[in-house]
C-alpha cells in the first residue's frame, strides 16, 4: 500500500486552494482526487458572472475563476487523479477509489482534507406533494443540462425556493426563450443574495411570491400544473389561498446539504450544519482528517470557500509538522439569533486569529454581535443588516483567549 502525506478528495474551489496553500507551506507529497473528468467540481457549469470579488479583485465566470486555481495546481506540480470516485475511508486514514485507469487502490494518509461539496434536495426529500411526472428536476441539474449539455429543461417553468441557484437558472432559461412565471418561496424572506433577487428576478420581471409553498403538482407523463399556496407563520398550507400556473417544469432550488457519506463511515461528529464538527484549524474529531468548503457548510459566496480551505491547507501542513497543539478545548456556541457557529470548538494553543462564521435565524437590524466567555466580552461587532442567506465572519485574535475560562457563547444583542 502506497504512503501519502496528504490526500485531498475533492477538486472543486476548495480542494484546489487546499492543495496550493498546503504546498505553500512546504508539504510536497499531496494526491488530489477527483470523481469527475476534469479539475473544478461545480465551477465548470457555473457560468455565470459573480466569482472572484474577494478573492481576484474582478468579476469572473466560475470557468474562469477554477481556471486560476488549475493553473496553479500544474505550476506548482501538484498530482491529481480524475474519474477517481473515493468509495471508503476508515479512521487510520485509508482512502480507498476506483478508477477505470487505475482499478481499485488503497492509500495510507498521514493527513486527509475532505472537499467534497454538497448536494441538492429533491422532491423526495421535501415530500412534494402531488403526481409524480416529469419534469420536476433540481436546479443544479438543470444548470447543467443546460450549460453543460446544451439542453433546453423546458419552456413554461416554475421555480420553487429562492436560493441563488434558483434564482440564477430563473435569468438563465429567460435569457434561453423560456418563460419563467415565478418563483415561489416558503420563507417570508428571501433565501439568496440580494444582488441575485435584483439581476436575476427584479432586472426581467419575474414575480417572487414569499410565504408561498407547492401545494400540489399535476400530470400524467410530463408536469401540465402546479398549485401554489400561502403559508401560515408555523409553514402550514392555508386553504383557499391556491393560485394555478399551467407549466411543463417545476425547478427545486430548496436547499444544499454537505456530503459526508464518507465521514459517516468513520463515525466522524457532525454538527447542526450537517458537516463536521471541527475546532479552528478545520480539523474533524478525527485526528488529521480536516474538511472545508460546502461539506463543511454551505457558503453563500465561493471565494469565501476558497479563504476557508487554505486556512485548512495550512493546517493540514501544520499537523504534519506536529505543530498543532492539542492541550485543551474551549466549546464555541450560537446564542441569540444564530442558527449555527463555526468552529464548534477552539483548541487553547491557538496558532492564528480566529474566524468566527454564522448566520443568523432570521433577518434583523441593528444588532451587537456579543463573543462572550461567562461574562467576559471578548468582542463585540455592530450589523446593521442581517440576513440568514449571507454568512457573517467576525476575528476574534488568538490573544483573546487568554481571557477565555468557559465556552464561548456568540449571540445578538439589540443595540
Amino acid at each position: 500500500m502506497k504512503n501519502i502525506d496528504l490526500i485531498i478528495i475533492g477538486s472543486g474551489a476548495a480542494g484546489m486552494a487546499a492543495a496550493i496553500e498546503a504546498k505553500k507551506n512546504g508539504i510536497d507529497d499531496i494526491l488530489i482526487l477527483e470523481k469527475d473528468n476534469c479539475l473544478g467540481g461545480i465551477l465548470n457549469q457555473c457560468i455565470h458572472n459573480g466569482f472572484g470579488l474577494t478573492e481576484f479583485k474582478e468579476e469572473l465566470t466560475g470557468p474562469e475563476y477554477l481556471s486560476r486555481f488549475v493553473e496553479q495546481v500544474k505550476q506548482l506540480n501538484i498530482p491529481y487523479k480524475l474519474n477517481a470516485q473515493v468509495i471508503d475511508l476508515s479512521k487510520d486514514k485509508i482512502v480507498t477509489y476506483s478508477s477505470k485507469e487505475d482499478g481499485l487502490v488503497s492509500l495510507k494518509a498521514k493527513a486527509i482534507i475532505m472537499a467534497t461539496g454538497c448536494y441538492e434536495r429533491t422532491a423526495g426529500a421535501i415530500m412534494l406533494p402531488g403526481d409524480r411526472c416529469s419534469g420536476i428536476i433540481t436546479a443544479g441539474t438543470a444548470q447543467r443540462y443546460l450549460n453543460i449539455n446544451g439542453m433546453m429543461v423546458g419552456k413554461r417553468v416554475v421555480i420553487l425556493g429562492s436560493g441563488d441557484i434558483g434564482l440564477i437558472m430563473a435569468r438563465r432559461l429567460t435569457l434561453e426563450g423560456a418563460k419563467v412565471l415565478c418563483v415561489s418561496e416558503i420563507m417570508p424572506y428571501s433565501n439568496g443574495l440580494n444582488r441575485n433577487i435584483q439581476q436575476c428576478l427584479v432586472d426581467f420581471d419575474i414575480p417572487l411570491y414569499l410565504s408561498r409553498t407547492v401545494s400540489k403538482v399535476v400530470g400524467k407523463n410530463r408536469l401540465e400544473k402546479v398549485v401554489l399556496s400561502a403559508v401560515d407563520k408555523n409553514l402550514q398550507i392555508i386553504p383557499g389561498t391556491e393560485m394555478e400556473f399551467e407549466c411543463d417544469t417545476l425547478i427545486l432550488s430548496v436547499g444544499l446539504i454537505p456530503y459526508i457519506s464518507l465521514l459517516n463511515y468513520i463515525d466522524c461528529p457532525i454538527s447542526s450544519t450537517k458537516g463536521a464538527v471541527v475546532n479552528q484549524y478545520m480539523e474533524t474529531m478525527i485526528d488529521g482528517i480536516f474538511t472545508c468548503g460546502n461539506c463543511l457548510h454551505v457558503h453563500d459566496v465561493v471565494d469565501f470557500v476558497s479563504d476557508e480551505a487554505r486556512l485548512a491547507g495550512r493546517s493540514a501542513a501544520l499537523y504534519l509538522n506536529n505543530m498543532i497543539k492539542k492541550n485543551g478545548k474551549i466549546a464555541l456556541k450560537p446564542g441569540n439569533g444564530l442558527s449555527y457557529v463555526l468552529p464548534q470548538f477552539i483548541l487553547e494553543d491557538s496558532l492564528e486569529d480566529i474566524i468566527i462564521k454564522f448566520r443568523v435565524r432570521q433577518p434583523v437590524t441593528d444588532q451587537v454581535v456579543m463573543v462572550k466567555s461567562g461574562d467576559t466580552v471578548l468582542i463585540k461587532v455592530i450589523k446593521p443588516v442581517l440576513i440568514p442567506s449571507e454568512m457573517v465572519m467576525i476575528k476574534l485574535s488568538k490573544e483573546k483567549l487568554v481571557d477565555a475560562k468557559e465556552e464561548i457563547v456568540v449571540s445578538l444583542e439589540a443595540r
